[in-house]
């Protein structure tokens, strides 16, 4: 059977980090000014919304410094946009590590989870205001959904909330992938594994920090849904190979590196070798999209103003592509410390935000959604 259980300590290879080195981003990683501004910004938020309490859980999450992923996404975003941005992100990982024990191995509990935080999203408007607060996950949520979505134009909010309401879905195709009897092909995988990357809403973001909306004839088609796909692609390549050793310490088989070794039956050093050449070529395509863009748009007839936003909106996948991996090698999120935090069956101390216990003497200790 082919399942999280099939890749015991014996599989792990010898950092695995240093093969994306061979990864070759032709991008600089520039970074935003307001990183620090951000970073105390978004931990009062967090301690504000609950989903982090005390000073142990909160020492631990400013360890990973996400806010610094947002000052490479977004180099050129004001204060104000950043901290909304290290916000979301915040939020992003946090809801990630929900899934890192028995929920995630729980479709048909994940499933209210997500229903309920989609239903706070209104693609005209922020959402209703019922007066009772929601659990921390559904609040924290709304909050950015109504600050991120405010003033923006209606297709925009459409597609922002399109693009959230397929990464928080995703998590449970990943749930199939972990109780599957076979681990699914990497095509197959790859279509669950580009909308729980969460990389489509982080460039919907790109497009408010640059104060405006891509006409949909455009940003549906070619070359940018190519260029985007690739860009997510990129960023999941990269992400597989630093976090290998720590996806492996928990169990996960969520990992295009390990969907490969057991697909072409090799070692994990050389399926990490061929994510990485995977990503190469996907950077050569995108460079090529690039370079033929201006002369693309301009048989097309697109005015300045809008070619002079495509370019901003290119440069944005760059930034993704090359912050994703100057954070990655630098964030304690990936390091030792890392692996031993989600190693041996621990958690995070915020992961446990989507789920009750029930009352002693039925189920005791089991992990069942919250009601509220």
């Amino acid at each position: 059977m082919a399942n999280a259980r099939t890749f015991g300590p014996n599989t792990v290879p010898t950092d695995p980090t240093r093969r994306t080195a061979a990864i070759r981003i032709p991008f600089p990683a520039r970074f935003n000014s307001h990183a620090e501004r951000a970073r105390r910004h978004s931990l009062q938020w967090l301690q504000e919304t609950g989903l982090l309490m005390g000073e142990a859980a909160t020492a631990e999450y400013d360890a990973l410094r996400l806010e610094r992923l947002m000052a490479y996404f977004y180099p050129d975003a004001t204060g104000n946009d950043l901290e909304l941005a290290a916000d979301f992100n915040a939020w992003f990982f946090i809801f990630d590590d929900q899934f890192d024990g028995h929920l995630g191995m729980r479709p048909e509990a994940i499933e209210p989870v997500v229903a309920s935080l989609v239903g706070t999203m209104k693609a005209d408007g922020p959402p209703q205001v019922s007066g009772e607060q929601g659990p921390p996950l559904v609040q924290g949520f709304e909050d950015i959904w109504r600050r991120a979505t405010s003033g923006t134009p209606y297709n925009w909010q459409r597609r922002f909330r399109t693009h959230w309401r397929a990464y928080m879905t995703a998590h449970l195709g990943e749930a199939h992938n972990r109780n599957a009897q076979r681990l699914p092909s990497l095509e197959q995988f790859l279509r669950v594994r580009r909308d729980s990357i969460g990389v489509q809403p982080c460039l919907d973001f790109t497009e408010r920090c640059g104060g405006y909306t891509l006409p949909d004839e455009l940003h549906d088609s070619f070359p940018l849904r190519e260029m985007r796909e690739i860009t997510g692609d990129v960023v999941i390549f990269v992400n597989d190979i630093v976090s290998l050793v720590k996806e492996l310490a928990a169990g996960d088989v969520n990992n295009s590196v390990i969907i490969l070794r057991e697909q072409r039956r090799c070692t994990l050093e050389e399926s990490v070798e061929c994510i990485a050449a995977r990503a190469n070529t996907h950077l050569a395509r995108f460079a090529q999209l690039a370079a033929a863009l201006p002369k693309t748009l301009s048989e097309r007839g697109v005015l300045p103003e809008v070619r002079g936003h495509i370019e901003h909106y290119v440069e944005g996948m760059g930034h993704l592509m090359a912050g994703n991996l100057a954070w990655s090698l630098a964030t304690s999120r990936y390091d030792e410390t890392g692996i031993a935090a989600v190693s041996g069956g621990r958690q995070r101390p915020w992961a446990h935000l989507a789920v009750a216990r029930e009352p002693s003497g039925r189920g005791a200790g089991r992990n069942v959604p919250t009601g509220r």
